[in-house]
């Protein structure tokens, strides 16, 4: 019996057969991220049920040299979860593991798998009236597992923090197969080493995150939402501080949102409306909530943007006056991607600046994306009160967007030099995957880089975990 087949055989002793796939056809939606962009192979996909299995399968896997590729809703920007070639890994899905194992209101913390969608996180919070603020556009499929190992951000990191800021306790899967019980739902544990930020953001390439405890909030019990026109990018930033000082921490989002990602929105998602009938060349889309129920936020907020119209900072605004408006406002900005997914390929930037420097940033990338290329249409859109912008370049024209592809590597760089010229990051919260894994050693020092690739080397010495992505490291030799 080949080596193969017996691995293979003690993968279904651990999980079931029915929980091993091997044929192409079952393996071809795991293999493939979901916007078509990053496709590999490998010998099987897993789907284990606890822990313990995980602890099992990847024991196996370590024995027999072969590498893993943890996944979770696969609904990464980066191609982090999608293996790299076919060179015989397997893909490690945790969509199985999806229990709640303990709500506690008086701690504030819930502790969960990592399979678990981040909408089923938010439902169990909401039932002990409690709010789990981590909110993505894709919160209905996307896993608190890929949420934790990518570090997610999306629209509340203004007011709660990135994931990593969210995150109490983790058990972890290491490379060898042993676990870490880091389970702890202490907010304060000053006892050195804080080993769980090791392992938020490293996308699956030092251990797997099976469970996490994580921190909920008090509920907001009203809240405001509000689009509002303005003429430039540094009037939304004087915007952005007027609300600062008139409503401190219950500022919960603030949005920048660029004419030409609205009008993709409007020509591709069915029932989408334009908010305004007036139009400018950039639009805010911004929240404001409150935990007393008598809080006269929507007036309130109301009177502070009438006082920035006449301040020159607006020239149009809504205030939404029911929950179906909300919605209806907060889709213009949720189905960017989707929209921009169903009308082909564009070239993505997860970056971020200061958040002062923003304008800066949008200016100086306009005039080195035109240098760089010609007819480049600029999406721009993202979370404008942490800096973190969306920068995504496509042709009007789809059959362009063969040119465009060729330009990649150039409009990469020119985007992300300018990036660093006002002292950003080039992945804000998608992670590094195997998109910018080569780039990336351009923007770090070579301490840096020595210090990631020493820690990788510790945790998994022979390069076990999610080769190809994060960072280079030493690979396996396989015994099959």
């Amino acid at each position: 019996m080949s080596t193969n087949k017996l691995f293979i055989e003690a993968l279904t002793q651990v999980v079931g057969s029915s929980h091993v796939l091997t044929s192409h056809h079952e393996m071809a939606a795991y293999c493939e991220d979901w916007r078509g962009r990053y496709r590999g192979d490998g010998v099987a996909v897993v789907l284990p049920a606890s822990s313990a299995e995980v602890s099992a399968v990847v024991a196996l896997c370590a024995d027999h040299g072969v590498t893993v590729v943890p996944q979770g809703g696969n609904t990464g920007l980066c191609g982090g979860a999608t293996p790299v070639s076919s060179d015989g890994s397997i893909v490690l899905s945790l969509k199985r593991m999806r229990r709640i194992r303990h709500v506690d209101p008086l701690d504030r913390t819930i502790t969960v798998e990592a399979g678990c969608t981040l909408a089923e996180v938010q439902a169990a919070a909401e039932e002990r009236d409690c709010l789990f603020p981590l909110s993505l556009a894709s919160e209905g499929s996307c896993q608190i597992g890929g949420n934790i190992s990518t570090n997610a951000g999306g629209v509340h990191v203004l007011r709660y923090g990135n994931t990593r800021q969210l995150v109490l306790g983790l058990e972890v899967v290491l490379a060898d197969g042993r676990v870490w019980d880091g389970l702890r739902r202490l907010h304060k544990d000053n006892t050195g080493y804080d080993l769980k930020h090791l392992f938020i953001g490293a996308e699956g390439t030092l251990g797997i995150v099976t469970a996490a405890v994580l921190k909920m909030v008090p509920r907001p019990a009203v809240r405001a939402v509000a689009w509002a026109q303005v003429p430039a990018p540094d009037a939304a930033l004087s915007l952005l501080d007027t609300l600062r000082r008139r409503f401190g921490e219950r500022i919960s989002a603030f949005e920048l949102i660029g004419g030409t990602a609205l009008d993709v929105v409007l020509r591709h998602i069915p029932g989408a409306r334009a908010p305004l009938e007036s139009r400018t060349e950039w639009s805010v889309l911004l929240e404001v909530a409150d935990v007393d129920p008598d809080a006269p936020l929507a007036e309130k907020l109301e009177e502070v943007l009438m006082s920035a119209y006449e301040q020159g900072l607006m020239t149009d605004m809504i205030v939404a006056a029911s929950g179906a408006q909300e919605a209806a406002l907060w889709g213009l900005r949720e189905n960017i991607s989707e929209a921009q997914r169903i009308e082909g390929f564009s070239i993505k930037h997860d970056i971020s600046v200061p958040v002062s420097r923003i304008p800066e940033f949008l200016a100086r990338a306009e005039s080195a994306v035109a240098a760089a290329a010609e007819g480049v249409r600029i999406v721009a859109f993202g979370h404008m009160g942490d800096g973190n912008l969306h920068y995504n370049l496509s042709c009007v024209d789809p059959d362009n967007n063969r040119r465009l592809i060729e330009a990649t590597p150039v409009l990469n760089r020119a985007v992300h030099d300018v990036v660093h010229a006002c002292d950003g990051s080039i992945s804000a919260e998608h992670g590094l995957g195997q998109l910018k894994v080569e780039e990336i050693k351009r923007y770090k020092s070579p301490l840096e880089l020595e210090m990631v690739s020493k820690i990788k080397d510790l945790l998994d010495p022979r390069g076990l975990l999610n080769p190809g992505k994060v960072v280079a490291s030493q690979r396996r030799t396989s015994r099959m």
